[in-house]
């Protein structure tokens, strides 16, 4: 509904307070007993209130117009609100992914106004999920939501030779929605929408763009991940490791569905990041078992996403898969000769790892430490405190380690 009203109002704000105000009103009036029809209702209750709002608008400009020029506030625009249009809602989301990720707009502010707008969470939510304060994260989306309206940027699908130009930041959005889900705690109820969400504006996007192979490549990656989802944790929500994970847990009706997908956008010509992680994911969920996994042909998928998207984590990924194939010194030398993951928690979670197979444990201790200094997540500290533990190291770890038998 809030879509359906922004595309016709062509303003983000007014269509929230008027869909807000005619669900205030049905609190009171409906007393129990819903409409027949409560979409149409409150969409015509939203569109009334919108028109008041609008008119009480433009009578305070014209008083102030009254008082001196150049005194009054910027002129409201008329909207053209088509009562047939609003009534009839379809999948409206759509038009609000194009207009939230416009290009216009800062990475951060997109995705925090797809958030709200688009998939329907809260200020204090989304803050939750970037770990930033509500308040900030609140003027980042009211400035988001002005500079819409104060640049006239159109609240619909753009025309089809637009659509290319957009399609690159509406599908990093839709990516960062899900890993947000993704990484969110099982449980948190986050954790399922967003995740869900993403997949379901994915799909919108490759069906509006059928010949886009990138869009195909999102999906089935998106659907590859999700897969195994199930398996990622124990019942008490502790960190699985993709080599531990019992793969009859893993959904395979979305494996099946997502290498359809890939194998129809790899046929459509050239090859995109998205395209190259999603094969890249297949190569996993299709391996019978860790020890039967094609780590060759994940090292050379990943040198091939290198060359297109040569970004600090997927060389750290790229080090790992390498390290599985000629050995943990050899990955070793890739992770030390990178730049930028200082911070990252994962870089020196593997360097870690690598450090223990080669026999040295005192170096690897201290990666681990670094690691769970780093870490935010507590399923994710509990996981590396127990790594150190199985080291035989001194716990120094703020007693967060679990037993050895836990």
């Amino acid at each position: 509904m809030l879509a359906a009203l922004a595309r016709v109002l062509g303003d983000l704000e007014l269509a929230e307070e008027a869909l807000q105000d005619a669900v205030a009103l049905a609190l009171t009036r409906w007393a129990g007993v819903v409409p027949e029809d409560p979409v149409a209702w409150l969409l015509t209750v939203a569109r009334n209130r919108a028109i008041d709002r609008l008119r009480r608008a433009r009578r305070g400009r014209d008083r102030q117009e009254q008082a001196g020029p150049g005194l009054g506030p910027p002129p409201v625009a008329d909207a053209a609100l088509d009562e047939e249009q609003l009534v009839s809602v379809g999948d409206e989301r759509l038009s609000l992914v194009f207009a939230c990720c416009h290009p216009a707009l800062a990475m951060e502010a997109r995705v925090a106004l797809t958030l709200q707008v688009v998939v329907g969470l809260t200020a204090g939510q989304i803050a939750r999920v970037f770990l930033v304060a509500e308040p900030a994260l609140a003027q980042r989306i009211v400035r988001a939501k002005r500079k819409i309206r104060d640049a006239g940027i159109s609240l619909a699908v753009p025309a089809d030779h637009l659509l290319p130009e957009r399609l690159a930041g509406v599908l990093a959005v839709i990516y960062l929605i899900f890993t947000q889900g993704y990484a969110t705690r099982p449980g948190a109820p986050e954790h399922r929408r967003l995740r869900e969400e993403a997949i379901r504006l994915a799909k919108l996007v490759a069906t509006l763009m059928p010949d886009e192979p990138e869009a195909l490549g999102l999906v089935a990656l998106l659907l590859l991940h999700d897969s195994r989802t199930a398996a990622r944790h124990t019942p008490s929500g502790e960190v699985v490791l993709l080599a531990d994970q019992d793969r009859t847990r893993w959904d395979h009706a979305e494996i099946v569905e997502a290498v359809g997908l890939l194998d129809r956008a790899l046929r459509r010509g050239e090859v995109g990041p998205y395209q190259l992680q999603g094969a890249i994911a297949a190569l996993h969920a299709q391996a019978p078992s860790s020890a039967g996994t094609d780590w060759a042909g994940i090292a050379a998928l990943y040198r091939e996403l290198l060359a297109v998207a040569p970004t600090p984590v997927v060389a750290l990924n790229h080090a790992v898969a390498v390290a599985m194939t000629d050995g943990p010194a050899r990955g070793l030398a890739l992770l030390d000769g990178l730049d930028g993951l200082e911070r990252y928690h994962l870089f020196h979670a593997a360097r870690a790892d690598l450090l223990r197979r080669l026999g040295r444990v005192e170096e690897s201790a201290a990666a681990y430490r670094r690691a769970h200094e780093l870490a935010t997540d507590p399923a994710d500290r509990r996981f590396l405190s127990g790594r150190l533990h199985d080291l035989a190291m001194p716990d120094d770890l703020g007693g967060s380690a679990p037993t050895m038998g836990g």
